[in-house]
């Protein structure tokens, strides 16, 4: 593509609202897996989407400075529980990671402020306290997952 090109799609692109870079390969085999396992364990997808987006920003092995690991940021302890072996396998990732979602989904009764707070601080402590749980970073946490989930909502209803 000459530079031209590139430049009056990017000025379209800005111009029409959708100033998203183009999608890579990883990131569309990250959306597939995300999809694929959020409908077989009745995740709801912009959820599990949102948490990826927060988590990770799409990024396949992205490692945080508490090392979790992965588009969904699985914490060793969490990923061998669930058994994935390689965290920065997008299969077992996604997989494990979707799978932690739907269990905590059953744990606080489909509660998406409990399960997003769980999935950032630990189900532990959450189970302990609920919504009587008000660390600041966690509710900033929770805030930013359910920003992303309504972003994504009014995007899917524009088609």
């Amino acid at each position: 593509m000459n530079r031209y090109l590139g430049m009056a799609l990017l000025v379209f692109a800005v111009a029409s609202g959708s100033a998203q870079p183009p999608k890579t390969d990883s990131r569309r085999q990250a959306e597939y897996y995300v999809s694929v396992y959020a409908r077989h364990y009745h995740v709801p997808l912009l959820l599990a989407r949102a948490i990826v987006e927060r988590e990770s920003n799409w990024q396949v092995c992205s490692v945080s400075r508490k090392g979790a690991v992965g588009l969904m940021q699985l914490m060793p302890a969490t990923a061998r529980r669930l058994g994935v072996k390689d965290r920065c396998d997008v299969d077992q990732n996604v997989s494990g990671g979707i799978r932690y979602l739907a269990w905590l989904m059953q744990l606080f009764h489909y509660d998406f402020r409990l399960v997003a707070a769980a999935y950032y601080a630990g189900q532990d402590i959450v189970a302990r306290r609920g919504q009587a749980y008000h660390n600041p970073d966690v509710v900033a946490y929770v805030s930013r997952i359910r920003t992303t989930y309504l972003r994504e909502a009014a995007a899917e209803t524009k088609f």
